[in-house]
């Protein structure tokens, strides 16, 4: 049976490749973002940091649920 990563975290390996930045990073600006809300936050990568949609929405799911929602 495969260890694979699934959910958000799954493109984790693409969106690092992609954007040159570790999740980590792109992790720590979500949470230091004044926004709370998921597509609030998810239309700011978009817009300021050029992630694309499923990528920005990856990165916005995982970390809100590692704070507990939103």
């Amino acid at each position: 049976m495969s260890d694979a990563v699934k959910g958000p975290a799954s493109y984790f390996p693409a969106i690092e490749k992609k954007y040159g930045r570790p999740v980590a990073e792109w992790k720590a600006l979500i949470r230091a973002s004044p926004l709370v809300k998921h597509m609030e936050l998810v239309n700011w990568l978009k817009a300021e940091h050029g992630l694309g949609h499923g990528h920005a929405n990856a990165l916005v799911a995982h970390t809100l649920a590692e704070r507990g929602g939103a």
